[in-house]
């Protein structure tokens, strides 16, 4: 099965987002980007592309009951961020007492793991929240940290959370080539060798606990799929890979297509 080796041109492929980057902001008319760092492997990414670009760039830090790990692993991060570019800025936010007034203000519901992913979902949107009030007062774009495989693959991402961006820098590179990239923007080691996770419901699960599989699994499926294979076709390990790809992708074709919108004809329209 695929195992994670992605083999990029770090060179070429910073520079062109960083110029893609670049480019939008100027055409949008807007100083820069706010990006979320989480700790994780692609809001790194994803904020020292923009930082590459020379515009303004904001690193914030939105803490919602975080691990200690998560946060450490942030700071260390924007830290060798500023020392860098002078451009780079960053702000901390605490939402843990804004998220904890919403539960209490919560109806009670029995299910609790429902009650759970909804909780989680809205620590992401309360994130989303706050990166758009930053973005707004200074005149900046949200730049998004999704993936190819978390974005169009299993939609593993909350809609209207974070996956409510204005620009999606990396959303055409699978997680293993994320992983490459950064290892050639040289982001701190301590991102490059911790699990993924969304850091959503205040404990230490990780993204594969959630999903099932890993993100090597889960890219050989995509491709898999990419290319005309179905579950049936495979045994074992791989074949429930497929099925766990196959089930996530169609759950979450909501996330990925557009808002259905119901058209209305004239001809109903019209008296």
């Amino acid at each position: 099965m695929y195992q994670k080796n992605a083999k990029i041109n770090g060179a070429k492929v910073s520079e062109h987002i960083v110029q893609w980057l670049a480019d939008y902001a100027k055409k949008a008319n807007v100083s820069g980007f706010v990006v979320g760092v989480s700790g994780g492997i692609d809001s790194a990414v994803t904020s020292t592309l923009c930082a590459k670009t020379g515009l303004k760039t904001l690193c914030v830090q939105l803490s919602i009951h975080q691990a200690h790990n998560q946060v450490n692993r942030a700071s260390e991060h924007i830290a060798n961020l500023k020392t860098i570019y002078p451009n780079v800025t960053d702000v901390s936010l605490d939402l843990t007492a804004t998220f904890e007034q919403m539960k209490s203000i919560f109806p009670v519901v029995e299910n609790t793991q429902k009650v759970d992913l909804s909780l989680a979902n809205t620590r992401s949107r309360l994130r989303m929240t706050s990166l758009y009030y930053l973005a707004g007062i200074h005149g900046l774009l949200v730049a998004g940290t999704g993936n190819k495989v978390e974005d169009f693959g299993v939609g593993f991402y909350t809609k209207y959370g974070d996956g409510g961006v204005d620009v999606s820098p990396i959303a055409d590179l699978m997680k293993s080539e994320v992983y490459a990239l950064g290892a050639y923007l040289q982001v701190p080691e301590s991102i490059l060798q911790a699990a993924p996770t969304d850091g959503l419901f205040g404990d230490n699960r990780t993204d594969e606990d959630q999903l099932g599989a890993s993100y090597d699994e889960l890219e050989w499926a995509m491709h898999q799929k990419e290319i005309g294979k179905e579950s049936i076709e495979f045994n074992g390990r791989e074949k429930e890979v497929m099925e766990i790809y196959t089930r996530l992708n169609r759950a979450n074709q909501h996330k990925m297509q557009p808002i259905p919108v119901c058209y209305i004809s004239n001809e109903i329209k019209n008296l």
